[in-house]
């Protein structure tokens, strides 16, 4: 079990001209792309600063990255992929880490191979080389879409990666195909001179991995101490999600002043799939963005189940806290 003397306090109130700041570090799964700009939009257009927060972002080196950063207290909000923090909780009760809103309603996690290198649907991995970054969450899912599609995982070979060589290592051929997220993978690869109609992208989603995505996770000793701040800060990432709907422009150019050398189109494009394939899906249209269906979400956990053995057995309602939501119709999404 972690141990932390994490206080609540300790992040502070930052007081200034008789207004009280409170600071809220963000750290996130991964660099400033496209889908960060509703953050750095948020910040740039004072929608946090609006509700008494002063919150700066760290990138991350990963999907897994953040839940430790926040766990230890380091952190007092993350972004990570909640199936991660549902192991890291059973392996480690009583850590004070919670994940307090979804945000990838449908998880990007695929599997991303070449045509020309014979993967074209999941059997096709069978007798290939496949390139999986450690920390990586698609990889971390793989499990159970090799449970779901029958695939032998002693017939596939699995080359670890770094982050940094996983698509230079596909386009070159040296894999046949990696695993990572959907939206990722294919523009990097597409960067690299790859050809867009020879990629094939198998979205785990859609080949029966019944699982939600990437979620807001929050320090419980600084949330007990500071709700309102907390609800503020969730209050700001549906309001920083909707303005990068509604001007996408706007939340790339906010990008490119913390990633000057980023690809302003290309990052562009990656926001774009991002909120049309895993954002502002049919459930959070109709629901807001946030929230889970509880049905799915304890189907979701008998799916991790059989390939991951509980050393405890799940409690739902300690692995999902939607207490610091604001209310529905300040988390609406609309194209």
């Amino acid at each position: 079990m972690l141990k932390t003397s994490f206080a609540a306090a300790a992040f502070g109130l930052i007081a200034s001209a008789g207004l009280a700041q409170t600071s809220m570090p963000f750290a996130l799964d991964w660099k400033f792309e496209g889908p960060a700009a509703p953050y750095t939009l948020a910040i740039d257009q004072g929608i946090f600063s609006d509700k008494g927060l002063e919150v700066t972002i760290t990138e991350g080196q990963g999907s897994l990255d953040a839940i430790p950063k926040v766990a230890t207290g380091a952190f007092p909000v993350g972004f990570a992929d909640i199936n991660s923090v549902i192991r890291f909780l059973d392996q480690n009760p009583g850590a004070p880490v919670v994940p307090v809103m979804m945000v990838y309603d449908k998880p990007p996690f695929a599997v991303v191979g070449r045509i020309s290198q014979g993967i074209e649907a999941p059997g096709d991995l069978e007798g290939a080389t496949l390139g999986a970054p450690p920390p990586d969450g698609a990889w971390a899912q793989f499990p159970i879409f090799a449970a779901e599609n029958d695939l032998d995982m002693d017939a596939i070979t699995v080359e670890p990666v770094g982050f940094p060589t996983r698509e230079p290592m596909l386009a070159s051929g040296e894999v046949d195909a990696v695993t990572g997220f959907s939206f990722s993978s294919t523009l990097n690869l597409i960067r690299l001179g790859v050809p867009e109609d020879d990629i094939s992208v198998l979205l785990m989603a859609d080949y029966g991995v019944d699982l939600y995505g990437n979620a807001i996770i929050v320090n419980t000793d600084f949330a007990s101490e500071n709700p309102e701040a907390v609800t503020g800060f969730l209050t700001g990432i549906a309001e920083g999600w909707q303005a990068a709907i509604s001007d996408p422009e706007a939340a790339i150019a906010s990008l490119l002043e913390r990633n000057p050398a980023a690809d302003a189109d290309l990052e562009q494009r990656r926001l774009q799939l991002s909120i049309e394939a895993n954002v502002l899906t049919d459930y959070v249209a109709e629901n807001g963005m946030g929230g889970i269906d509880p049905e799915r979400f304890a189907a979701a956990i008998e799916q991790t189940r059989t390939v991951y053995e509980f050393q405890n057995e799940p409690d739902i309602a300690a692995l999902f806290d939607d207490s610091y939501l604001p209310e529905a119709e300040a988390r609406m999404l609309s194209e």
